[in-house]
């Protein structure tokens, strides 16, 4: 009797996910709040006039500073992983990372000049090229390679993304100011430290602790870092960079949101309700709020999908889905492009406020099936000695994809919103079904 109570409490447990996924969670969660609120202002206040507390940038100029800006935070993961995984170990490298954003928006907060911008923009640089490839890292480390809950706990994680991401633009909304919004986003960074340092040991044990080289060696183990590559750790770590190839034009067009899609939905959009004018930064809260409303759905359907008959659609499928929705999400952009812009009398054409919330919709849609699913793909099929490394060139590709999207918002002010919003969405749609049909050779890859 005993016997059979204590395999049930086994396999209850083994359906629980560890406490440790909820601390990351947490950590994340305030770590992306304070990344989000500068995001959600950050292209407005290059563009907004002295005036108005703003640097007074051109707009081209403003946006190609933006990718450039949001791809070097997805870079430097490369270099952060490479060091943590030989010399420094995930926990301290987290912390390291997450002191420096903090540091990087008090700059902007502390004074509004350009050779503050600059400082603030490369802390928050060299800050998360520490932090981001670790986190998530660490949440792959939680469970064995085979665990069944991963790809679950992978959503899970990502909705503390996004529940920072959703709260993060509604605060800074409000703030007339902008130097209080960077206040704000320094203030999520500390809070979010605070919690990782007091409760890790209790909750992560020693994962994290030690470099990967370094507590591996020495050992005669299959699993050490110190060993060559073998055949399929080879052909997994291909799989790896050739769907980081693919995601790279996601991301070119998801990151439209914080440059083009922003200044559009200021100018071209319709955003009064009565008398009351809906702020800009605001709309930057949709993606996390669908995606907080629809991450437990679609999370649940992985595990019910995985323990079903017809088994779990494979990754690259779900990957390619992801961009075929993006580029939906575009066409129906379109339409309102269509109607908006200035008639003869200089009188502005409007779009209803609905054709942003739909598109934004479809865009969470495919970044659902396509971004946590990815995490989960590295953390999975990486070896060990490069796990944090290749985590890093999973983050270089969403680099590579927001300075290219910079370049891409930035002819937006002479192509024209109609030429590159329909350009990105055939583009997705068409590379989507491609990474559909070439999945099958993929998942052999893998196995």
């Amino acid at each position: 009797m005993e016997a059979t109570l204590n395999a049930k409490e086994q396999e209850k447990a083994r359906k629980k996910h560890p406490p440790g996924l909820y601390l990351l969670f947490f950590t994340e969660m305030w770590e992306r709040f304070s990344y989000y609120a500068m995001r959600a202002i950050l292209v407005l206040y290059l563009t907004s006039s002295l005036i108005d507390g703003g640097l007074a940038m051109k707009e081209g100029f403003a946006m190609s500073l933006y990718g450039f800006f949001t791809g070097a935070v997805y870079l430097t993961p490369m270099v952060g992983g490479w060091l943590t995984d030989r010399y420094i170990g995930r926990r301290k490298a987290i912390t390291i990372g997450g002191v420096t954003m903090a540091l990087g928006n008090i700059a902007l907060f502390a004074s509004q000049t350009h050779w503050a911008l600059y400082l603030g923009l490369a802390l928050l640089i060299i800050g998360n090229g520490f932090f981001k490839p670790n986190i998530s890292t660490m949440v792959g480390e939680l469970y064995e390679e085979n665990d069944h809950r991963r790809d679950a706990a992978f959503t899970i994680f990502y909705m503390g993304i996004n529940i920072g991401a959703f709260f993060s633009p509604l605060i800074v909304g409000l703030f007339t100011e902008f130097r209080y919004g960077f206040l704000v986003a320094a203030l999520g960074m500390i809070i979010g430290q605070l919690l990782f340092n007091l409760l890790s040991n209790r909750y992560l044990g020693d994962i994290g602790i030690a470099p990967v080289g370094q507590a591996t060696k020495g050992t005669n183990s299959t699993e050490s870092a110190n060993h060559p590559l073998t055949k399929k750790e080879k052909q997994r770590t291909a799989v790896v960079i050739i769907i980081t190839v693919f995601v790279i034009f996601f991301w070119a067009g998801f990151e439209q949101a914080g440059s083009s899609l922003t200044l559009y939905t200021d100018r071209f959009v319709d955003r009064s309700i009565g008398s009351w004018t809906v702020p800009t930064a605001w709309f930057q809260s949709l993606n996390p709020l669908f995606i907080v409303i629809l991450a437990p759905i679609l999370s649940g359907l992985w595990v019910r999908l995985a323990n079903s008959k017809r088994g779990d659609i494979k990754v690259p499928t779900k990957m390619g889905l992801g961009m075929i929705f993006l580029g939906l999400g575009y066409m129906v952009l379109l339409i309102a492009v269509l109607k908006t812009g200035s008639d003869e009398g200089n009188i502005t054409l409007k779009a209803n406020m609905m054709v942003i919330v739909i598109t934004y919709l479809l865009h969470t849609f495919g970044e659902l099936v396509l971004s946590p699913i990815g995490l989960s793909l590295v953390s999975k099929i990486a070896p060990v000695k490069l796990a944090s490394l290749l985590m890093g060139v999973w983050l270089a590709g969403s680099g590579i994809a927001n300075i290219l999207a910079g370049q891409l918002a930035s002819v937006t002010q002479s192509l024209g919103y109609f030429e590159v919003f329909s350009l990105i969405g055939m583009m997705a749609i068409v590379l989507g079904f491609i990474l559909v049909l070439i999945s099958r050779k993929l998942v052999k890859m893998m196995e």
